[in-house]
């Protein structure tokens, strides 16, 4: 069956480099023949760095687990500079790819495929898995029942895609990697105020044994110790109310009232529990105790507690007091870990008497919060540009024919 005009125009992309504009169509092929599988083995003695495989990179495994190193009874796998590595097992379908570019040799878990790319760039094809629409819905396929979805290395070889030649791949890779080198030179930025901010708080309040934090503002240097309370002594919390599923709509114009629950926003609303600005607290889940602000009038569903400070208490300060605190340690159950209000009226905290104190404190956190937030959009901006350069530099294949 001959191709329209229409279709032989989508094996092409919009924006191709002048050097190739004659160069013809892309050409459909399957991935078997340009990866190859790699499978050397180190011992859990092994003096190689060991590293987990994230959706943010690849990143040392102590930092990755906050500090702690896993303890490995069996092997570890081998990753090359310049190989591929990734999880197989997904909870939502999303597979990221990283490419070893430590100039060093690396430990994994066992459990992740570790691949090359041969005949083929592997910048060009870092971004076809990773970025690439065709990917994603290959990725979904392998849903086979469950939970999770599985991406063995196997059915990996089984995806097929339209490729020009090593040349144009290169020209495209380059193009790439110099978006993907700011993007990276600015999260860098964003990990690094974060950084930041988390030793601000370990210096801005007491360390555990301590009446006084290690850095006080000048003004308040004279002042009294910190108050020994319990998060029952300094506020009110109670667990949101029950909303059903069918009445929390995505999108604002399905309700007036932005919903959260245990995890964040969930939607919108017709109707609010709450008008003010208050801290809450997930109560269940995989975020269980993580915290955030809600301002105005909103729902909160029986999966957040919402806390009210009493008089005297900055809720600015509590928010951030309540990050922390790292709540997620007084949660109990194993399979659905959950906080209940009883147990979180029990933690035991500090608190500076004068709410002038408190909300200093709060207002420095807030000011590299705002440092923060600005430089997260200058990420989420060059992303957008590339995901928008993405869709020109590569072919729309939603308008071939199958």
């Amino acid at each position: 069956m001959r191709m329209s005009k229409q279709e032989k125009k989508a094996l092409v992309p919009a924006l191709r480099f002048p050097e190739f504009r004659n160069a013809g169509e892309w050409r459909k092929k399957p991935l078997a023949p340009y990866i190859e599988e790699y499978s050397e083995r180190a011992s859990s003695s092994t003096e190689l760095e060991v590293y987990s495989s994230t959706r943010e990179g690849l990143k040392p495994q102590s930092e990755y687990y906050d500090g702690r190193n896993l303890v490995n009874d069996g092997q570890y796998g081998v990753v090359p500079n310049g190989y591929f590595v990734y999880r197989h097992m997904s909870d939502d379908d999303v597979f990221k790819f990283n490419l070893n570019q430590l100039g060093k040799k690396i430990a994994v878990s066992k459990e992740y495929p570790v691949f090359k790319a041969v005949n083929l760039d592997a910048h060009f094809l870092i971004n076809k898995l990773n970025e690439g629409q065709e990917f994603k819905k290959f990725a979904v396929s392998q849903k086979k029942g469950g939970t999770r979805t599985r991406l063995y290395f196997s059915a990996l070889r089984t995806f097929e895609s339209f490729f020009p030649d090593f040349e144009e791949q290169k020209k495209i890779a380059d193009c790439l990697t110099s978006i993907d080198e700011l993007i990276t030179a600015q999260t860098q930025k964003l990990y690094a105020l974060q950084t930041h901010k988390k030793g601000l708080m370990r210096q801005l309040f007491p360390a555990d044994g301590e009446t006084v934090p290690n850095r006080r503002f000048p003004q308040f240097r004279d002042n009294e110790e910190w108050e020994e309370k319990t998060l029952g002594d300094i506020c009110d919390m109670q667990a949101g109310k029950f909303v059903r599923a069918s009445d929390i709509k995505e999108a604002k114009n399905g309700g007036d009232y932005p919903c959260f629950g245990g995890n964040g926003l969930r939607g919108f609303t017709t109707t609010f529990t709450h008008n003010g600005r208050y801290p809450l607290i997930g109560r269940q889940g995989a975020l269980c105790g993580n915290v955030m602000l809600a301002e105005g009038q909103f729902h909160a569903t029986e999966h957040a507690v919402v806390v009210t400070p009493n008089e005297g208490v900055s809720t600015d300060w509590l928010f951030y007091k309540l990050i922390h605190l790292n709540l997620n340690q007084f949660a109990t159950g194993q399979a659905q870990p959950g906080l209940s209000v009883d147990n979180l009226k029990k933690v035991e905290l500090k608190i500076p008497s004068e709410e002038d104190e408190q909300q200093k404190i709060a207002d420095c956190l807030t000011s590299i919060d705002e440092l923060i937030s600005i430089q997260a959009r200058k990420v989420a901006v060059l992303k957008n540009h590339k995901r928008g350069l993405m869709q020109q530099l590569f072919p729309a294949i939603d308008e071939v024919s199958a």
